[in-house]
Order: structure tokens, then C-alpha cells, then sequence
């Protein structure tokens, strides 16, 4: 099987960037782009701001402490969504296999290209030419090395990981640089005196499952540079959902029906739009101290209404026991799509859906 030839495209600061691209009022400063209310969350922010420690999820009210400078810009999604697919086009022309992983970042599989490097260059060149943005691209064997790759040298850069360096680069490699290990499997690993690529190669793939589940195995392959996913470009949508946050934690349950009502009925009008079935409702609560919860119903068949939902969600609402804690943070989905066949599966639905 010839070598495959991975390109991961990530854009640099995308909402940000976009922002001091069409006002100049705002370029060189520090920026993010996000509500600026007491309860508000910064969703990017530029590179003037992130020497300050500003950054993505980060609470807008500490983002004001550290850096008192900062400009808070509204988003503007529906320029974002404009730009992503002007991006897109421009890697059409280069290949059918492309999968977005969201508005600002995409994996492309090049292996008919003689060489992805050079494609990868000439993709950066055109995005800045014909959006004035700058990307950031990753090029190697697989999807994990070339996503790395992309975040080695940024903003504006581009990183090969060519076959005869991967043992090497992924031996010195810190295990948090990894692809899908986070802030609190990284933790578990160092305590575990698993620090780098290295020291993860010494477990079998039995030992890693045991400590880590299924997701042990993908790291087995990991610390060897390998992964074996297929550049995907038609992904199945599995769920739709939205949240709001209180500007004042509420124990009010009259109030979180009320809340509940528009939260649903911002999920049906993305339901009609994405033309989405689902048979699985779920609701997600935030307390006070920051823990959360999901609840799920799954009904014979596909959520058909409005009031259907609200009605499934409402239930699962007062089933909820507070424990004597006030909600943050109210959310609704509907999961369990007949495209994904998943039937009887109980969703943890991802509730970043923006759009």
C-alpha cells in the first residue's frame, strides 16, 4: 500500500485574525473574540494577547485581569462560516479528500502528489493571498503526526515530519503534544512516569488499555508514530445542540423552563436547518461548582416536534435531583441519528455546535 501523505491545515487565531483583517483598528493589539459580560467565555484570541496568557475557554473577567488592555470583539459567525469556505475551496483544487474538523482546521489527504510539502506551501501561499490570513500546516505519514506538525511552528508555519525522522521526533515528544491527550490524561500519565514519546513506548498495549480503556491502544500506536485513520470527508453529523449560561447561578426551577423552552427551541430551528433525526433527547446541567451532569431519553422514534422535545427534555429536568446547588449552565441535544445507526446508544453529545 503506498505511503499516505497527510496535510493538517490550521488556521492561526482564525476568529481573531479575521477580526484585524476588517478592522485596522484592532491590528497589533491584543484582542479576543467574545461576550465580555461577567459570565462570558473568550473563544480566540489574537497573538498580541496571549503573552499575557489569554486563551481559548478562559473566563472573559480573568482575561480582563490579565491583560486590563484587552479589546473583547462580538463574533461574527456567519463571516467565519464565509471565510472557512472560501478555505475550502482552495483545497478542493487540490484534493476530494478533505476533513474538516471545524471552521478553522482540516485534515487533507495528498498521497497523489509528489510531493505534500510542496502542495501544503502553495496552499498556505493561496490563503493569504486570496483571504490576507496567515495558516499554519503540518505534513506527514498520518493524521496524528501531521496535526502535531501544524502546531510546531506557529503562527505561520509550516513542519514536515518526513518517515526517517518520525521514530526520533516522537521519542523527545512531550506526551501532552500528543493527539487527543489532554490536561488530566497528561497528569495520569506523568504520574504514571510517562513524560514523553520515549517513556510511553516501554508500556505494552495491554498495560496502556488497562490504565487508559480503549483509548490505551491508540496511544500504544501513538508512541510508535502510528495511526492508522483515513483522512474522512464525509463525516455523519451524530448530534445538534445549544446551551446558555446564567449571568447568575439559579436553583429557580420556573426559571430553567423557561430558559429550557428557548434552548430547545434553538435546537429544533438547527434540527430543521441541518435536516438532523435523532431519537435520543439529553439535557446537561452546569452547578455552581463547575461540575456537570447529562441526562438522556431515547424514544422509539425520531424527535418530530417542537413540543416533543421540550416536553422529553422538561421530564429530564425535573428528574434532576440539584443536591442542593445552583445551575450554571442549562443545555439540550438531540442525538442517536438513524445516519449514524446507533440505535439503543446512550449520546455524550459535544455541546460546541456554534452553528
Amino acid at each position: 500500500m503506498p505511503q499516505r501523505k497527510i496535510i493538517h491545515i490550521d488556521m492561526d487565531a482564525f476568529y481573531a485574525s479575521v477580526e484585524q483583517r476588517d478592522n485596522p483598528a484592532y491590528r497589533g493589539k491584543p484582542i479576543a473574540v467574545g461576550h465580555s459580560g461577567p459570565r462570558g467565555v473568550v473563544a480566540t484570541a489574537s497573538y498580541e494577547a496571549r503573552p499575557y496568557g489569554v486563551h481559548s475557554a478562559l473566563s472573559s473577567a480573568q482575561a480582563r485581569r490579565l491583560c486590563p488592555q484587552l479589546i473583547f470583539v462580538e463574533p461574527r459567525h456567519e463571516v467565519y462560516k464565509a471565510v472557512s469556505m472560501q478555505i475550502r475551496q482552495i483545497f478542493a483544487d487540490y484534493t476530494d479528500l478533505i476533513e474538516p474538523l471545524s471552521l478553522d482546521e482540516a485534515f487533507l489527504d495528498v498521497s497523489h502528489e509528489r510531493s505534500a510539502t510542496l502542495v501544503a506551501r502553495e496552499i498556505k501561499r493561496r490563503i493569504l493571498a486570496e483571504t490576507q490570513l496567515t495558516a499554519s500546516a503540518g505534513v506527514s505519514v498520518n493524521k496524528m503526526l501531521a496535526k502535531i506538525a501544524s502546531d510546531y511552528r506557529k503562527p505561520n508555519g509550516l513542519f514536515t515530519i518526513a518517515p526517517a525522522q518520525i521514530e526520533a521526533f516522537v521519542a523527545s515528544l512531550p506526551v501532552e503534544r500528543f493527539f487527543g491527550i489532554g490536561e488530566v490524561t497528561a497528569q495520569k500519565m506523568h504520574a504514571l512516569g510517562i513524560l514523553t514519546g520515549a517513556d510511553l513506548r516501554q508500556w505494552d498495549r495491554a498495560s496502556l488499555m488497562r490504565q487508559f480503556g480503549k483509548a490505551g491502544g491508540l496511544y500504544y500506536g501513538y508512541a510508535r508514530g502510528i495511526d492508522d485513520r483515513e483522512v474522512v470527508p464525509n463525516r455523519i453529523r451524530k448530534s445538534i445542540s445549544a446551551e446558555t449560561t446564567f449571568v447568575e447561578d439559579t436553583d429557580d426551577r420556573s426559571r430553567l423552563a423557561t430558559d429550557l423552552a428557548e434552548v430547545c427551541d434553538e435546537v429544533w430551528s438547527r434540527l430543521q436547518r441541518h435536516r438532523f433525526q435523532g431519537k435520543t433527547v439529553v439535557l446537561k446541567l452546569k452547578f455552581d461548582n463547575f461540575k456537570q451532569i447529562t441526562r438522556s431519553k431515547t424514544l422509539p422514534t425520531p424527535v418530530d416536534s417542537l413540543s416533543t422535545l421540550y416536553r422529553v427534555a422538561q421530564e429530564l429536568l425535573t428528574a434532576c435531583d440539584f443536591g442542593g446547588r445552583k445551575i450554571r449552565l442549562i443545555g439540550a441535544g438531540v442525538g442517536n441519528s438513524l445516519e449514524a445507526d446507533c440505535d439503543g446508544l446512550q449520546l455524550r453529545l459535544p455541546f460546541d455546535d456554534l452553528f
